[in-house]
């Protein structure tokens, strides 16, 4: 499956509106969760069914109803039907293919957002489709998989943390989304340490595997950059959007989360440029040591021209040679031939050639 861009051929020509799964299943059995609360009382179930839900809707305390798999038609249909949803709205859910996104509908907010982990030992990126639709009573997230990454939400409403028992669904739907930021925070700076890493690796001898890891971590950081960038896009419009089902002291908070998410996309950024002087320091050591070795041969090249021209001259088979016969021939030869490459090899030193 391609991570940048994806679409099966039996998509194209579906009405945006149709309830059609558009991704890939990660999970068989659809979990329905509720955790209905207020600053006093707490209930939290799973239920087998939607109808079994549409009674907080009526209720003055917050619910948060939390599907887990989203392949299930029937059950997007119920949650359609009982909540009284547009049908784009539970459409662009089942699409866990579409960019984050925030939109506005008369009844509720539906917000798309990717989220990351990393995974062991590979370190590679996995990524998931999420998405909450934000009423004024009822906090709905789908989830493609069940997982506890918002499990410490959870425990802040069962320890009765003031903040989050006694606030509204947008503030719930914010400190869903700060565990998502601060994942994308805790990726990069597993990959950043990694990355700074490689800088002691590069001297003084780098080797092949280095290239290797660069270009994984690249390939990496771009992926991030896949799904980080839009997601601020989205929270930015989110930060700013004037709505009936967010609270003026919500907004603070959401301008927070869009500081956060600027301080991750702008740390891809810097750790892309660090991979890239990486990448040039690597191709300039290896270049400047493959300068070296060519100077070296070069060197011992050039000493060794006059010394075979001699011994060439030397070596050959006439007759009548000066100094052929003479008793220290020998020596002499070998005596020009040794100061001949000193004073060569001399001169190269103060030249600073070698």
């Amino acid at each position: 499956m391609g991570r940048f861009i994806f679409k099966q051929k039996k998509e194209i020509g579906l009405s945006p509106d149709e309830l059609y799964f558009r991704g890939q299943k990660k999970i068989d059995k659809v979990l329905l969760r509720v955790i209905d609360f207020d600053a006093d009382n707490l209930e939290e179930s799973a239920v087998d069914t939607v109808e079994e839900v549409l009674k907080y809707q009526r209720t003055e305390s917050v619910t948060w109803f939390n599907i887990d798999g989203l392949h299930n038609k029937a059950i997007m249909e119920e949650i359609t039907r009982g909540f009284k949803f547009d049908n784009l709205i539970l459409a662009g859910v089942m699409d866990t293919h579409s960019r984050p996104k925030v939109q506005e509908f008369p009844n509720c907010i539906l917000i798309s957002i990717k989220m990351l982990q990393q995974e062991e030992p590979t370190g590679s990126i996995l990524v998931e489709n999420l998405s909450l639709i934000l009423t004024e009573k009822v906090l709905i997230t789908f989830q493609e998989k069940r997982g506890d990454v918002f499990e410490p939400i959870r425990e802040r409403i069962r320890a009765q943390k003031k903040r989050i028992r006694n606030s509204e669904t947008d503030y719930l739907a914010f400190t869903l989304l700060d565990i998502v930021v601060d994942n994308y925070i805790y990726i990069i700076s597993e990959f950043g340490n990694k990355i700074e890493d490689l800088e002691e690796k590069l001297h003084p001898d780098p080797d092949q595997s280095i290239i290797d890891q660069i270009n994984s971590y690249k390939q990496e950081l771009n992926y991030l950059r896949k799904n980080i960038n839009p997601a601020k896009e989205m929270i930015l419009a989110l930060s700013k959007m004037e709505s009936e089902f967010i609270y003026e002291s919500t907004y603070v908070h959401f301008k927070e989360l869009l500081d956060n998410i600027t301080h991750a996309t702008e740390s891809t950024d810097n750790y892309r440029e660090i991979l890239s002087d990486q990448l040039n320091i690597y191709h300039t050591t290896m270049s400047t040591k493959l300068n070296d070795i060519m100077k070296f041969l070069t060197v011992f090249s050039v000493i060794f021209i006059p010394l075979t021209f001699i011994a060439g001259i030397y070596g050959t088979n006439f007759d009548v040679v000066p100094e052929l016969h003479y008793k220290y021939s020998y020596f002499i030869m070998w005596g020009v031939i040794v100061i001949l490459a000193l004073g060569m090899l001399r001169y190269f030193r103060k030249k600073k050639w070698f």
